[in-house]
């Protein structure tokens, strides 16, 4: 059962009651202490895995380097035990906000957790890591790290599911910022007062612009969600301390709806978890069988079996052209309907390589596959009947599938859409698809085996065998776990591995 929460702008004369707002509403699911339910409870293992396999895969990279060398240029604060930071040993522990930076950049690098698309975008994983943090650093038992772990999936996806903030270039992490602050107030069963204090707080601090996803994608397209889990530690610390916040934040007149959303007379109904209902929501999350962005998995899928099907599409010499036939999404932020040269440039980083589904599209159907790494390599990206094939790859918007993407029906929503190849012999081919191999829904959904084998793929080249272990009994036993073993919930580089990268200085 939810119950809906009608959002509008308020003026300041209207003087909306504390227990009227949003953050309010956000903060009373957060501080109901109902369990998790055991499917639930399940998910949040999987997910957990998830997040420590991916996060393993980018240990070495530039951008998680970079963050690690911050967190650990920090001492641990006075007030607790620390965290740890993916890739070190256990005993080295950094304060928990900056564990929730470095732990968060190496979940988000990749692009390769769990997503979750309605209104808005999102990857509900990226709350885990300032959770576990904070839990680590106060020593909550695992049964606490799930229950909040449990509100951030919750309050990200239902904000994700009423509030669009992609439509006004406002960056999607705006949505995790008061989700990690509401998970943090459950893990430590703090008061709704103080709750929503801190998850105000988070959204005056996370809101920033879509152009880190825009033309040329930065490194910082990695750190957005770390810097929204970061403030949401901090965010919390200063609510604890009594500190209030920007109020109404939603719904005042100067507030991010009326002047970042859509304005003065905007208007959202947010479903929220009714008291003593279950917070559910991370069931309807979904992960990723590939390292690109969600709306390219169902079209990597199509591609493999294309290639399968259709070895001669993979020479260029036989294509006259490509259409996807897509989503509203998928054509205009990924497609070539975003009208960035970048998506088509072999240059690219691998950050804008990752938003192009031209060249995704073309390489999963050359090589019948897609690979974390292999696929993003510059000479990839540079090979010549590569770039041949991609250049004759375009997207078009189909209504039909825009409403499908758009859909509240579970059973009918897709992320894929329809393709049409034009042969240079005059035939034609067609096929279809709306949901990843992997989803739910999909050929082949993800369970924990799948889980586990993503896990030990990533982790074998940086983890020793008994590390992949441990970890892994140890995140199957989550909600029996004491504060001792939450704070081994770790995974720790084997002998070299960090060595054989620079640890870049900065200010600190």
């Amino acid at each position: 059962m939810t119950v809906t929460h009608h959002v509008r702008v308020h003026r300041s004369e209207e003087n909306l009651a504390r227990e009227d707002q949003l953050a309010f509403a956000i903060a009373e699911v957060a501080a109901d202490p109902v369990a998790a339910l055991p499917e639930v409870v399940e998910m949040i293992i999987n997910r957990v895995i998830d997040n420590a396999a991916v996060a393993a895969a980018s240990l070495t990279r530039g951008p998680v380097t970079a963050a690690r060398a911050q967190a650990l240029d920090h001492p641990v604060s006075r007030g607790g035990h620390g965290a740890t930071v993916f890739g070190e040993p256990d005993d080295v522990r950094t304060s928990p906000e900056w564990a929730a930076w470095a732990n968060g950049v190496a979940v988000r690098e990749l692009d390769y957790h769990d997503t979750f698309l309605a209104a808005e975008y999102s990857h509900p994983g990226d709350n885990i890591p300032p959770i576990l943090a904070v839990a680590q650093h106060v020593g909550a038992d695992g049964a606490a790290l799930v229950r909040g772990i449990a509100t951030g999936y919750e309050i990200q996806m239902d904000l994700v599911r009423a509030i669009s903030l992609h439509r006004h270039k406002i960056d999607h992490v705006a949505h995790l910022g008061p989700s990690a602050a509401a998970g943090i107030g459950t893990l430590l069963g703090l008061d709704a007062g103080t709750v929503a204090q801190a998850v105000a707080q988070a959204l005056h601090t996370t809101t920033a612009t879509r152009q880190s996803r825009k033309g040329a994608i930065s490194t910082w397209k990695a750190h957005a969600p770390a810097f929204a889990g970061k403030m949401a530690v901090e965010a919390v610390d200063r609510a604890m301390r009594g500190q209030t916040s920007p109020s109404p934040i939603y719904e005042g007149e100067d507030g991010v709806i009326a002047w970042m959303l859509d304005g003065t007379d905007a208007a959202y109904d947010v479903p929220l978890p009714a008291p003593g209902e279950p917070k559910r929501a991370i069931l309807d999350s979904y992960t990723k069988e590939h390292s690109a962005e969600y709306q390219a998995q169902a079209w990597i899928d199509l591609a493999r079996k294309l290639h399968g099907t259709h070895p001669e599409l993979a020479d260029p010499a036989n294509v006259e052209s490509i259409v996807l036939h897509t989503s509203h999404h998928t054509h205009y932020v990924i497609g070539s309907g975003a009208n960035d040269p970048q998506k088509y440039d072999p240059a690219a980083s691998r950050e804008t390589l990752d938003h192009s589904i031209p060249y995704i599209f073309a390489v999963a159907l050359q090589d019948g596959g897609w690979h974390h790494v292999d696929s993003y390599l510059p000479e990839r990206a540079a090979r010549e009947d590569t770039v041949a094939l991609w250049h004759k790859i375009t997207t078009a918007e189909d209504a039909e599938w825009t409403r499908r993407y758009h859909s509240d029906d579970p059973d009918e929503k897709a992320f894929g859409g329809r393709v049409e190849i034009r042969l240079t012999d005059g035939s034609t081919i067609v096929d279809e698809i709306a949901v990843a191999d992997a989803h739910p829904l999909g050929a082949r959904p993800f369970a924990r085996a799948d889980y586990i084998r993503k896990f030990r793929l990533l982790a074998e080249p940086v983890l020793e065998p008994a590390e992949i272990e441990r970890f892994l009994a140890l995140a199957e036993r989550l909600p029996e776990l004491t504060a001792d073993e939450v704070r081994q919930l770790n995974i720790v580089a084997r002998d070299g591995v960090l060595a054989s990268v620079p640890s870049p200085k900065g200010l600190f």
